[in-house]
């Protein structure tokens, strides 16, 4: 039972001496990894909001197809209407309206101060088309005096349409300009009720192609899209050929010169890192297909959209898409890509300290033999001052004391050679000591009394 209690001591000894030694590693570890995570990128938030013009640019029905994309990777995309580009920006612009990311045509003015919005790029040129009743004209400024449909307030059609209007200074009385949706406008084009209708949208879309195909409705080319595009650099010249929408019937009859800004993904500059790189990869797999104006892999690109570009679609143009990003699925590469910054503290913090551990426990071990090393020096000290009879029986008995006491102390099986050498000290001392009470009795030397 004795020997049971005692090797119960013994371990819950060296249970305590282990935590001795792990603590204050854990807890040097433990501050270096919350400090570290303190600067740690925070994880993406599960949702955005994106808002958009449901009738500019394509953009509602884009706005699903980034909707079912960002599902897959566990991001909800929350879609928020709006009157147009203008009100998009200034809802991008304002810290508290929730909205994140926009589409947004180029060249959109707005009074809302736009330092905070950053660009990830263009993602197609949606053309602007301007139909016309009446003889054909060549450009803008034969519009002056006629009733022009301009598109909605805030609208990003309005916005360019007044922009080459007043350029062209047929922007005031006697022309006429009226805020009609696009089917309103379309409608009274051609019913004749409106003279002229500027409207932006795809080359792709199914009313341009009839519209260019309605008797007494022409469509404008504009004989001077060069100077247009050097005066407002977020437009481009392009040809729309001959045919190209109807070759049985020559729709249209002759190449037609348009010009057109860019449909441009818009965001908050605060929006995280990792959901900029997932939004500029999901524009890639839907805007990098060829178009009747966009050609192959043309889009997304880093185009003239009024907004600075972001470090991060900087970085995407420049070199693609992200290494985790590449082989990794999105949560994957977010995970690892936060928590690579925590291997600084296991580089520097936790492998010293780790291999420290276990010299710590040797010290704690050894600790508790030093101060049985002071007797035996002491012991050995007054050996050298020739001791009586007397004090040497007492020496020869604190030697056997030391010796039992070293024996009870708790020392696991990879340390036990400390425990040994002291043991070997000990019979060093003892020889001597025994030499002496034998010079002093006048005897043989005595035999050597077993320990314990």
């Amino acid at each position: 039972m004795n020997t049971e209690k005692l090797k119960d001591q013994f371990r819950r000894t060296l249970r305590r001496d282990m935590w001795i030694a792990v603590a204050p590693v854990a807890l040097v570890i433990g501050i270096a990894f919350v400090a570290t995570f303190y600067f740690i990128k925070p994880a993406p938030p599960k949702k955005l909001v994106l808002a958009m013009a449901t009738d500019e640019g394509g953009f509602r029905y884009y706005a699903r197809k980034y909707q079912e994309a960002l599902a897959k990777h566990g991001i909800t995309l929350e879609l928020r209407q709006t009157k147009g580009s203008v009100t998009s920006v200034g809802l991008l612009a304002d810290e508290d309206s929730g909205v994140d990311v926009s589409f947004v045509q180029s060249g959109t003015d707005t009074a809302e101060k736009t330092e905070s919005i950053v660009s990830l790029g263009s993602l197609s040129y949606i053309p602007l088309w301007v139909f016309y009743r009446g003889e054909p004209i060549n450009d803008v400024r034969a519009l002056g005096g006629k009733r022009i449909a301009v598109g909605p307030e805030e609208s990003g059609t309005r916005a360019l349409a007044l922009k080459l209007l007043a350029i062209n200074g047929v922007d005031k009385a006697p022309t006429e300009l009226f805020p009609f949706t696009r089917d309103e406008a379309v409608e009274k084009l051609k019913q004749g009720q409106l003279d002229a209708v500027f409207l932006v949208a795809p080359a792709e879309s199914p009313m341009i192609k009839k519209l260019t195909a309605e008797p007494g409705v022409h469509l404008l080319s504009f004989a001077r899209a060069e100077a247009y595009t050097r005066r407002f650099p977020f437009l481009s010249k392009h040809v729309l050929p001959q045919g190209v929408f109807d070759l049985a019937a020559d729709v249209p009859a002759r190449d037609v010169v348009l010009l057109a800004p860019t449909a441009n993904l818009l965001a908050k500059d605060s929006l995280h890192p990792a959901l900029a790189y997932l939004l500029m990869r999901t524009a890639s797999e839907f805007h990098g297909s060829a178009g009747m104006l966009d050609r192959l892999g043309e889009f997304p690109a880093p185009l003239e959209a009024g907004f600075p570009l972001s470090s991060e679609a900087r970085r995407y143009y420049e070199s693609g898409v992200p290494f985790l990003q590449r082989y990794l699925p999105f949560w994957a590469a977010n995970l690892v890509d936060r928590l690579w910054v925590m291997l600084v503290p296991v580089i520097a913090v936790f492998l010293p300290l780790v291999r420290a551990v276990p010299a710590m426990f040797l010290w704690r071990v050894r600790r508790r033999l030093f101060r049985w090393y002071a007797s035996l020096k002491e012991i050995e000290l007054q050996l050298e001052e020739s001791p009586g009879l007397e004090m040497l029986e007492d020496m020869l008995k604190r030697l056997d004391e030391a010796e039992r006491a070293v024996n009870r102390i708790p020392t696991p099986l990879a340390y036990a050679e400390n425990l040994y050498f002291f043991r070997e000290h000990i019979d060093v001392v003892r020889r001597r000591l025994l030499r002496k009470l034998a010079d002093a009795t006048g005897s043989k030397v005595l035999p050597m009394p077993e320990a314990g």
